[in-house]
């Protein structure tokens, strides 16, 4: 009994004009996964890690991030892509987005900061009420202070990082700053 190869339609044949019949004598399909394969095994040799190819339907891609297949819904547009969509999913994006800030912004990972939160009992360092969510630093140094709600970082930098406005601003809440006292018909003294 001898083996048959199965048909395929010539199409499926490149041209190659140094043969008889002006065909290549693999398909493109063996002649891709041939080259697949020995690229695969170059780069292994190399010490590279090779990604596995994962197939997936028309309209989805696979994430490198996460390592699941979504729908191009669940994808940025990216203009210099070959396929349109980004490397990464939403949410993979938007995960490594806030990594990357903390990192370029204040030079601390998500877990130092976590670590900073549960030292602070997960509270704002100034009114122990709100969440700490929100990395404060020192504007002129860099250095990081702790993990603050929105409302106290935010009212930080109104004050502009200023100890001596923030002296006034809390004598001014206390009633002790400019309230002034009564000296004579018409006359006021400020405190000093």
């Amino acid at each position: 009994m001898s083996w048959m190869w199965p048909k395929q339609p010539l199409s499926s044949f490149a041209a190659n004009r140094a043969t008889t019949d002006g065909l290549q004598a693999r398909c493109r399909d063996c002649v891709a996964a041939y080259g697949a394969e020995r690229y695969r095994r170059r780069q292994a040799d190399k010490g590279k890690v090779v990604r596995e190819r994962v197939d997936v339907p028309q309209g989805w891609k696979h994430c490198r991030g996460c390592g699941e297949v979504k729908p191009h819904s669940e994808w940025h547009r990216n203009a210099s892509a070959s396929d349109g969509p980004a490397t990464c999913c939403k949410p993979c994006k938007a995960a490594r987005g806030r990594v990357d800030h903390l990192k370029r912004s204040y030079g601390i990972s998500e877990a130092q900061r976590d670590e900073m939160i549960a030292a602070q009992g997960g509270v704002c360092v100034i009114c122990q009420e709100g969440p700490a969510e929100h990395v404060d630093h020192d504007h002129q140094t860099g250095r990081v202070r702790g993990v603050l709600c929105f409302a106290c970082n935010s009212a930080l930098g109104k004050l502009k990082d200023r100890p001596d406005v923030m002296r006034r601003a809390a004598a001014y809440v206390e009633g002790n700053l400019w309230n002034p006292t009564l000296v004579a018909q018409g006359v006021c003294r400020q405190p000093s």
